[in-house]
């Protein structure tokens, strides 16, 4: 039995295949966020871009780029799995095949995320294994993803829209509490090594939760960046304000008082959007959990708000919508960060370099 159990590893060791929660839960999360950004939210904003300033190319190329969303994210997965060829460019059929309502039922981005890394680990296990590889692995990643999409694809889809609409529920019925909750569960997310925005995207959040979840992205993001001025200046304020507040995570480590002015703004920020603005994110769902990366997040909100009108849903763009996303996603998030920071400064829970950044 011992033997039977060193072989296994043994080719598990040589075929590269980690079954770990970080190589599964952390390396293809983050890189189905990276696919999913290409192609959906990329494609959606280049095409709201289009149909705004009337040029048809850029509305074709904005559907293209959406329609090839699923094939994106198994793609990246694989990428983050280290796939070899073949596998890498099957995968392109098992997304797409996973994303699909008319194929995997509800489908969606979590199946493609559950049967991606499946079938990728499928065809890692067979490739090079025969003198007939050109065959046999493509064969087996596509037999293995494409048969797993239409088989778990419509269970897996329902069961992350069913968390998604509870939570989406649970908010409109109680904004306040909810609006905190989701704020800061969201905004620790993105600080932390793992996907905020595939998170957002597997349970389609949107509307007020989504604006929730916006609001606590950008609590972090802007919060260090501001938070982190006197030691980073200008180079840390825009590498974490329009990149990513996942550069502070080491300092966290060292000295975890560090978060506590970004968490605690996401506590106020998210129920401001929930409960006085009444903000919601009516874009692409991935956008809820991207902050002000690249200024994803309120140019998600901004879509939504084009999506709302084309509809006959939402007459015009009022002053006041504009004003509660300046607010929740810019100006609130830098004040409160600053704010709370010069109490723990003082205190002595946060000290001199404690926010330096190798930049």
């Amino acid at each position: 039995m011992n033997r039977m159990w060193d072989r296994i590893r043994a080719f598990l060791r040589r075929k590269d295949i980690v079954i770990s929660g970080r190589r599964y839960g952390i390396d293809a999360l983050s890189a189905m966020a990276q696919g999913l950004f290409a192609s959906l939210l990329m494609g959606t904003i280049i095409k709201t871009f289009g149909e705004q300033m009337h040029l048809p190319l850029l509305i074709t190329v904005g559907g293209y780029a959406q329609g090839a969303a699923g094939a994106a994210m198994a793609v990246a997965i694989g990428h983050a799995l280290k796939a070899p060829p073949l596998v890498l460019f099957s995968l392109a059929a098992v997304g797409t095949a996973a994303n699909a309502a008319d194929i995997a039922g509800a489908g969606g981005p979590l199946a493609v995320l559950v049967v991606s890394v499946i079938a990728a680990e499928c065809g890692k296990a067979v490739s090079k294994e025969t003198k007939i590889d050109i065959l046999v692995t493509p064969f087996v990643t596509l037999f293995a993803g494409v048969g797993l999409a239409i088989w778990w694809g419509p269970g897996i889809g329902l069961a992350a829209s069913g968390v998604g609409n509870a939570i989406m529920w649970a908010t409109e019925l109680q904004p306040f509490l909810m609006g905190i909750i989701v704020s800061v569960l969201v905004g620790i997310a993105l600080t932390l090594p793992i996907s905020s925005a595939a998170i957002c995207a597997a349970l389609n959040l949107t509307g007020l939760a989504g604006a929730a979840a916006l609001a606590g992205c950008c609590a972090q993001m802007v919060g260090f960046a501001v938070l982190s001025f006197r030691e980073n200046r200008w180079g840390g304020l825009w590498a974490q304000g329009l990149g990513t507040s996942m550069l502070q995570m080491a300092n966290i480590v060292k000295n975890p008082r560090i978060w506590l002015p970004a968490i605690l703004a996401s506590a106020v920020t998210g129920p401001v959007a929930t409960c006085v603005f009444r903000l919601e994110m009516n874009g692409a769902a991935v956008a809820s959990g991207m902050g002000t990366c690249g200024l994803v997040g309120p140019i998600g909100v901004y879509t939504g708000w084009i999506t709302d009108i084309a509809a006959g849903e939402r007459a015009a763009i009022a002053p006041a919508d504009w004003a509660g996303l300046l607010l929740v996603c810019f100006v609130l998030p830098a004040v409160l960060a600053w704010a709370f920071g010069m109490l723990f400064r003082r205190a002595g829970w946060i000290k001199e370099k404690d926010l330096k950044l190798d930049l």
